[in-house]
């Protein structure tokens, strides 16, 4: 992705790549090759071009980007000492400025870090300041020298805090300038427009039309002169003057001739509404993804296919280039719909609480712009303060979680995601492969809620939610008032508050009392008196009714209590399923805007939002804290010990190589989890050699996996003080779990008393890492009673982590227990974090049992797999990359 938001093919030279190169370097004025020659070089000799495609992406690497089929940029780096290698670049003029001297030296950077290079060196000439600001501008520690009109720069090319935020930054203004590019064009062409009032195409080109474009628009249609009186042309090729959005709506086996025309038309961006790919026996995933190969090797975004189209309300803009025949009214609230067919349901169920939208993009199968792409264009966008997503799976999570909680932190984003519980997701068939996922289910809810997301259980829920954010202020708390003129309406909204978490004010003059109102004017001195009350952080109102005056005069009423209400009013009036337009405050614009108190047609319906809403403040006052900077921790020796562990090994089925408990006991060590011995015992002799050297009490348990939590506890013999006891206990469990042969029995020293609990490790393909917590035993094997993070988890998250599970209170005395020491907790937590992020070879770790004790704790079992993982699989948060294709 490159700055501006066109996108890019960046990839290895190679040998036969001479022509290209040539015809490349024939583009570069004479002003650029001197920049990176120190001298006239007007063309390359055949030894040059032999000596720059033949490397062997090593010692030597060389890259290079294309657009289409041209080549735009190359790149290398030349290793001139240990550690050390000379680095240059050279983009074409007419791209330059786009951002590719940074993009390549992102890719460079992260390719010799993998071959054992720190340190990149480069001399470049005082005027070439574009060139010293690429390197300056990269955040890397960065030493300068100036000799013989030669600038030398020096850098080390390690990851630093600021080399980190610099990429991250530059991949939010590059994704969100790209959505810009969909949603700002200046011109659109319409591919299929019909003239048939039936067809897709018409649609397409009459919403356009109606919803006053304020750009141009060409229908294109092979087979009229005009279309909707305006001119068509056969194909968009033939559009005079720039074409920066192609809507297509053609069937679906000619999608992909539409689009290299559009490519070579120099078209910007594409909303493809075609369900494509309809050809008999045709592969529809690989036909997908051939589809967004070209379109991103070509410079452009693609919103669909099978999309519902994109819609921006701007005045500037008026975009209504999707099915919606009724442009939807302008309002504060930015939508992405991952389903085409949910555009229409989310759009109505917007405007039944008089929502409209600033910017609506519904992407379909998803083929190339998704959820993460639409967050940055949101985080940039003035005109949107509430974010509403519909989606079906989460195609980079760690990248989602990112991206959600930065945008979080100042605007609520609200979801909804199918598949929660029935553990159903969309079929395959759209070629779309990031949802098949490991992690359990509320792994995945875990990681919207870390991010700040606020999710809920239907696209009705979602517009509740959002008519309450978007019109009224944030809750300051949970306390809420409850006016009406029904006592029945009052008691169903108590308990209604009780069920979702939150309370009634209490203390003097509070209005927990419940006490109905005969008349408006007494409706609007309880509700005046609720919003002074400073017991109380929201209002809500519940009305019973009668005639539809009184459903007016009462909206009213309501309207001018509420008029300067600095906390949130919401107002419920049973059985009314419309918003009443007399509740609106119009903003500048003529929309309803801040101050539009929102109405629901029940007290489920409302105190659900407003639950939402309290969940989100309550998000927003946390603190996130910083990942700690943990002792004992040496990351080099735990990757060289995991590959030296995979070297030579088969995986199982699954995918996993399992370690050994002394392998796993070593990986655990590298990141400062010391695990208490657990020594081998095959014969009743050698349980009580192993009791002698241990000395003490000891137990005596099964090590085999299958035989790990057992609930009856029968796999451990305690209090193991004596040969006689040592040889019962060899005895008894041979008898009790079915002979010796697969126990792997072993001894270890009986640990204090304390609290058991089970942290676990699983790396998913797609998710990326996942780190669990709970207490060991029936509360988190039978209730699922864990907590989860996506790390890196820091200080303020693990301590959430913990105190997260049902079961806390058994570690902070509960009933008179202990309190054990927490904090010993809750660093064994950012330790297991710390490994599943740095060592992304261990698919699956658990320790268990860890005993938590009043001083310190005991890890007392411990076991690991280890899964191969491409080098790109993790290391790819140092370099912008697209998804895969």
């Amino acid at each position: 992705m490159l700055s501006d938001g066109g996108t890019a093919l960046l990839r290895p030279i190679r040998p036969d790549d001479s022509q290209l190169l040539v015809d490349f370097y024939a583009k570069v004025s004479d002003r650029s090759k001197y920049f990176r020659f120190f001298a006239p070089y007007p063309r390359l000799s055949a030894r040059d071009v032999a000596r720059f495609t033949n490397v062997d992406q090593h010692t030597r690497v060389a890259v290079i980007v294309t657009i289409g089929d041209e080549m735009v940029a190359v790149g290398r780096y030349d290793r001139t000492a240990p550690g050390e290698a000379e680095v240059a670049f050279l983009v074409r003029d007419d791209h330059q400025q786009r951002g590719l001297g940074s993009v390549l030296l992102e890719h460079l950077a992260q390719t010799a870090r993998e071959n054992g290079i720190n340190r990149f060196v480069a001399e470049v000439l005082p005027a070439n300041r574009r060139m010293i600001a690429v390197f300056r501008a990269a955040g890397y520690s960065i030493s300068d020298s100036y000799d013989d009109g030669v600038v030398s720069l020096e850098l080390q090319i390690a990851p630093t805090g600021v080399s980190l935020d610099v990429m991250s930054a530059r991949e939010h203004r590059a994704e969100a300038r790209s959505m810009q590019r969909l949603l700002r064009p200046a011109s659109v062409a319409v591919v299929g427009a019909s003239r048939f009032a039936d067809k897709t195409g018409q649609a397409l080109l009459r919403n356009l039309l109606m919803g006053g474009f304020a750009g141009t628009v060409h229908p294109v249609n092979p087979a009229a002169d005009t279309v909707a009186g305006l001119p068509a042309y056969p194909d968009v090729e033939s559009v005079p003057g720039p074409v920066d959005l192609a809507v297509i709506a053609v069937p679906g086996d000619a999608v992909a001739d539409v689009v290299r025309s559009c490519a070579r038309k120099g078209v910007k961006g594409l909303i493809v509404v075609s369900t494509a790919f309809t050809r008999p026996g045709a592969d529809a995933a690989a036909a997908q993804r051939a589809l967004v190969r070209t379109v991103r090797t070509h410079g452009m975004r693609m919103i669909g296919p099978n999309a519902f189209g994109a819609v921006n309300t701007d005045p500037q803009v008026r975009l209504n280039a999707s099915l919606a025949e009724i442009a939807p009214t302008r309002s504060r609230v930015g939508v992405f719909s991952q389903s085409g067919a949910l555009g229409p349901v989310l759009l109505a169920s917007l405007a039944a609480h008089d929502l409209g939208v600033s910017a609506f993009v519904s992407a379909g199968y998803r083929g190339d712009v998704s959820a993460n792409d639409m967050l940055q264009y949101f985080s940039e966008d003035e005109d949107t303060e509430v974010v509403l997503l519909y989606l079906e799976s989460v195609g980079n999570p760690r990248k989602f979680s990112r991206i959600a909680r930065r945008l979080s932190l100042t605007r609520p984003v609200v979801a909804v995601r199918s598949g929660r519980f029935s553990g159903l997701s969309r079929p395959q068939s759209d070629g779309d492969d990031h949802d098949r996922h490991r992690v359990p289910p509320a792994a995945v809810d875990a990681m919207f809620a870390q991010a700040g997301v606020v999710l809920v259980d239907s696209v009705a829920a979602l517009a509740d939610t959002a008519a309450l954010l978007a019109f009224q202020p944030l809750p300051s708390g949970d306390r809420v008032a409850v006016v009406g003129n029904s006592e029945a309406l009052q008691l169903l909204a108590a308990d209604e508050l009780r069920r979702a978490g939150l309370r009634l004010p209490s203390g003097a003059g509070a209005h927990s009392a419940l006490q109905p109102v005969g008349t408006l004017q007494g409706l609007e001195d309880g509700i005046t008196e609720a919003l002074a009350d400073d017991g109380a952080d929201a209002v809500l109102v519940v009305v019973a009714p009668t005639l539809q005056a009184d459903t007016v005069a009462t909206a009213q009423s309501l309207r001018w209590a509420a008029t300067a209400a600095t906390k949130p009013v919401l107002a419920v009036f049973a059985g009314v399923s419309h918003q009443p337009l007399v509740m609106r405050r119009l903003d500048p614009a003529g929309a309803p805007g801040r101050g539009t108190v929102p109405a629901y047609p029940s007290p489920e319906s409302a105190v659900d939002a407003l639950a939402k809403a309290v969940e989100y403040t309550r998000w927003r006052a946390q603190s996130i804290g910083a990942v700690s900077d943990l002792a004992h921790i040496d990351v080099a020796k735990a990757r060289a010990l995991a590959e030296e562990d995979l070297a030579g090994r088969s995986a199982r089925p699954d995918g996993l190589v399992p370690l050994s408990t002394e392998q796993t006991r070593d990986l655990l060590a590298a990141f400062g989890v010391p695990v208490w011995p657990a020594l081998p015992a095959r014969s009743a002799d050698e349980a009580v050699q192993r009791w002698r050297e241990l000395g003490g009490e000891v137990v005596l348990k099964a090590a085999n996996p299958q035989m790990r939590q057992r609930m009856d506890m029968a796999d451990v013999w305690r209090n193991i003080g004596s040969e006689k006891a040592m040889r019962a206990a060899w005895r008894s469990l041979g008898e009790d779990l079915g002979g010796h042969e697969d126990l792997d029995l072993v001894v270890q020293r009986m640990a204090p008393r304390g609290v058991p609990l089970v942290l676990q490790v699983l790396q998913d393909e797609t998710f990326g890492p996942v780190v669990s917590f709970g207490l060991a035993g029936l509360a988190t094997e039978l209730l699922g009673d864990r907590s989860y993070r996506i790390p890196p988890v820091t200080a303020d998250e693990a301590a959430r982590m913990v105190r997260q599970v049902r079961a806390a209170p058994m570690l902070f005395g509960h009933q008179g227990g202990d309190q054990v020491d927490v904090a010993a907790v809750e660093e064994l937590v950012e330790r297991l974090s710390r490994l599943a992020d740095e060592l992304p070879q261990a698919a699956y770790v658990e320790l268990g049992p860890v005993l938590a004790g009043a001083t310190g704790l005991a890890v007392l079992g411990c076991y690991a797999g280890l899964a191969r993982v491409g080098v790109a699989s993790r290391q790819d948060a140092y370099t912008r990359r697209l998804s895969r294709l």
